[in-house]
């Protein structure tokens, strides 16, 4: 129900002011009828904090900034795991001057609230990079580079120094390890004389400092990993790793220090080189594939035209503006910050903030809001208060909802909290056990490293890497773009699929879905249009027959002015043909007028047919009514006193719409469209079987909070396009974008489409789970190596050597099954 008493505070959905709505219900308040209808439909369900994923009551909306504070974020490199997350929160929250910390290792990005006097951005950056990471401004071009070609610089050394010692040990070694095999007794005498003489201890020596550098240098990020986990008392795979790593070159240096001649340095320059160019190649195949999205179109506005008191303009930067200023916006522009109308109206095309499809026409007095687009005219905007963007509110929104859930803990890594402690333990119990029958010393701490090292998981580290990998290797042939590797994980059954539908379902695109109209007369109205900018003018002008000739393809005219000469049109290269036949133009708020032909022409909205007295038949006022019920623009065409035709402009829904539908609720997932669109431009998807709900007139702020209330019944996975979907794709368990929307929106998802098409979404499906069961089959083959290795070493039936050689061996199968195609399966 709806009341005309006034209302205070923020929608009961959300929490978007309600100062002038009239939509209620019952003591509930709301800022619109879409957050209403959300509310009617899910508000039942338990939204308690601690059961959202991605509640914003940690560290989110609700965060409270010092006056004197500000936020700094900054980019952290080497931030891969929750316990990542958690350490650098809580070492970046004790420095001075710090309030708060947030940080998202899905985006490798941390915000710091703090005081600028007290510590600059540059301090921040060291503190955090003091701890292993390397931190820098988001916009470090510089630091970026630096940082990638340190990480190849580490697989680069790792790689060279790991074959000169595997180099020292296939000559000189192994030989001995495996005369009897290969060489006959007098080879293998002189082998085994060479490494007991004098010589032995300098050649021994060079080894263990080219593992050093391994060791050190390349493995410097895995023992980064196992420090944190230990710090944040969540064993990880790192720690399992460098355990094994570590504990074999201790092995060999407290042996080659008391003289002995059994040296495994090979078995730690093998488990760090392996991990850390299987991690290497996944990373790089990242990064790859967020070069694609370079055509993305960022939206964000950085400079203001100010008007001056002289009247002329200046521009500043929009951080210079304040309450009071007033700012001009041209055709083509976008409305740097929320504010009022004062001068002039325009179409404003708010679709990138509000997901409306269709352009608001504004004038003097009215609302508009930062980001939306100016899409012909020219107005004077007076900065609202606080001279905020509605466009800035949702990315910060975007990044509350990145950040205020910890990112997942991969599955390698829950099994590590479990295998890490029983393989210490197992060592340990193994080594006293043949203390206690009477081995010596060295054979029983061999025995315990032979564990240690057949426990290393080079199979199990390398089983999620390399298949998602492979995935994101498979979706870059597709033109899909994974971001986020735990997205194999994350999306395995989905039980809510939600969909935008401007720009996701539809074209986004205004169109002429039906004319009826005289030809002649579609002509003439198409020759006016076209001197518009605005959306539903250019279509009526390609629609018309001459656009194919192109005698109506040319640029917009961008033109402050209310009237247009054909002798302008010309100067500025207009078609003379088609310019000379017009002989008087005029713009108004809600269409066109002018004379073409010597025919007096209206195109536009009825309101402007009753303001210039024109007559509009029944007839055409009921096609007029009858489009409208279907959420589409009619646009009344008249000459002579009265409205004789209807075009009919539209966003239409894409090519294969329904076959994707179909596939999603095929696979037993709830199918829901969220729109920011009237409920009317929505009827055709309501009706359709594969649709279970649509939600109409849904503000950004209004879409994540409805996306987190479907999380709460299961998985939900969210597709958009826009600016304003960016917040309902971050609170999703996965987001995927559309490669034909806008870079906040790829920014907050997990997943972009770059050839903009829709069918690719049944794909990502596909892709996810032939990724997951390739995970499964690479961590199910890791732990049958590990279950016969282990017993075998506990046994003492296989060395430190021969363990190498069997995790080497389950590796390779690894990396063999990774390379598989995933969709040929």
């Amino acid at each position: 129900m709806t009341t005309d008493r006034p209302t205070e505070g923020g929608c009961t959905l959300c929490d978007l002011p309600v100062e002038g709505s009239d939509v209620v219900d019952g003591e509930d308040a709301f800022c619109c009828v879409g957050c209403r209808d959300v509310y009617r439909a899910l508000g039942d369900v338990d939204v308690d904090a601690a059961d959202v994923r991605r509640a914003r009551s940690d560290d989110g909306s609700d965060r409270t900034v010092p006056p004197d504070h500000e936020s700094t974020y900054l980019e952290v490199d080497g931030m891969y795991c929750a316990s990542c997350e958690a350490f650098i929160e809580a070492v970046a929250s004790d420095v001075d001057g710090v309030s708060a910390a947030s940080s998202s290792y899905v985006t490798e990005t941390v915000r710091i609230d703090h005081d600028p006097d007290a510590v600059s951005l540059e301090e921040l950056a060291d503190e955090i990079s003091q701890l292993g990471y390397s931190a820098y401004a988001r916009d470090d071009a510089f630091s970026r580079r630096q940082a990638d070609n340190w990480e190849m610089g580490r697989v680069a050394v790792g790689v060279l120094m790991g074959m000169m010692v595997m180099l020292q040990y296939v000559v000189f070694i192994y030989p001995v390890y495996f005369g009897g095999l290969f060489y006959d007794e007098r080879t293998t005498a002189f082998f085994e004389a060479t490494l007991a003489s004098d010589v032995a201890t300098p050649f021994y020596l060079m080894i263990a400092a080219l593992t050093t550098i391994v060791l050190g240098v390349t493995g410097k990020p895995i023992l980064q990993g196992a420090y944190v986990g230990i710090r944040t008392r969540s064993p990880n795979m790192d720690l399992l790793v460098a355990i094994a790593a570590v504990s074999a070159y201790l092995y060999s240096t407290l042996s080659i220090a008391v003289g002995g001649d059994h040296i495994y340095y090979d078995v730690t320059v093998a488990i760090v080189v392996i991990v850390t160019v299987g991690g290497y190649y996944e990373s790089t195949l990242k990064r790859e594939a967020t070069e694609r999205l370079s055509d993305l179109t960022a939206v964000q506005v950085d400079e203001a035209r100010r008007v001056r008191d002289d009247g002329g303009h200046e521009d500043v930067a929009v951080s210079d503006l304040v309450t009071g200023d007033r700012v001009l916006v041209r055709a083509g522009e976008r409305v740097p910050v929320d504010g009022v109308v004062v001068e002039g109206d325009a179409a404003i095309d708010e679709a990138v903030v509000t997901g409306e499809s269709l352009p608001v026409t504004k004038g003097d007095g009215d609302d508009v809001v930062g980001g939306s687009l100016v899409a012909d005219g020219a107005i004077t905007v007076r900065v609202g208060e606080d001279a905020t963007s509605t466009l800035d509110r949702i990315a910060e929104l975007v990044w509350d909802l990145q950040s205020s859930s910890h990112g997942i803990q991969k599955l390698a890594d829950k099994l590590a909290t479990i295998f890490v402690p029983l393989v210490l333990v197992l060592a340990v119990v193994v080594t006293t056990v043949y203390l206690a029958l009477g081995a010596g010393v060295a054979d029983a701490l061999l025995v315990g490293l032979t564990v240690l090292i057949v426990s290393c998981p080079c199979a199990l580290g390398l089983a999620t890497p390399l298949a998602v990998a492979a995935g994101i290797r498979d979706a870059l042939e597709r033109s899909i773009v994974v971001f986020d590797d735990s997205v194999f994980e994350r999306i395995r059954d989905a039980d809510t699929v939600v969909f935008d539908k401007t720009g996701t379902l539809t074209t986004g695109e205004m169109t002429v879905v039906d004319a009826d109209v005289d030809a002649d007369l579609l002509e003439r109205a198409a020759l006016l249009e076209r001197r518009s900018a605005h959306p539903i003018g250019r279509a009526i002008a390609a629609a018309s027959p001459l656009a194919d000739g192109g005698s109506l393809e040319r640029d917009p005219v961008e033109d402050d002015s209310a009237t247009d000469s054909s002798d302008d049109a010309l100067e500025r290269g207009g078609d003379a043909t088609a310019d000379d036949r017009i002989e008087e133009f005029r713009s108004h708020r809600n269409g066109v007028s002018g004379v073409v032909d010597g025919e007096e022409i209206v195109v536009g909205h009825p309101d402007l047919f009753a303001a210039l007295g024109w007559t509009v038949p029944d007839g055409i006022a009921a096609r007029i009514d009858g489009a409208r019920e279907t959420g589409r623009v009619p646009v009344a065409v008249g000459e002579g006193g009265v409205a004789t035709g209807v075009i009919v402009v539209g966003d239409e829904l894409r090519g294969g719409w329904e076959e994707t539908l179909d596939a999603i609720s095929t696979a037993d997932a709830e199918v829901v469209v969220l729109t920011g669109d009237d409920e009317r431009a929505t009827r055709r998807l309501r009706e359709h079987s594969a649709v279970d709900r649509v939600f109409a007139g849904v503000p950004p702020e209004g879409k994540a909070e409805t996306v987190e209330r479907l999380g709460t019944r299961g998985r939900t996975v969210m597709i958009g396009d826009g600016t304003n979907d960016a917040p309902a794709l971050a609170a999703a368990d996965l987001g995927i974008a559309l490669g034909g929307g806008t870079a906040m929106a790829a920014d907050a998802a997990d997943v972009a489409l770059v050839d903009d098409d829709l069918s690719s979404v049944d794909t990502v499906f596909e892709l996810a789970r032939a990724t997951d069961r390739r995970v499964k089959g690479n961590v199910g083959w890791a732990f049958c190596y590990n279950a016969i290795a282990i017993p075998l070493a506990v046994t003492g039936l296989l060395n430190p050597l021969f363990a190498a050689i069997a995790m080497g061996t389950s590796s390779l199968l690894v990396v063999t099954n990774s390379s598989r195609s995933l969709l040929e399966e």
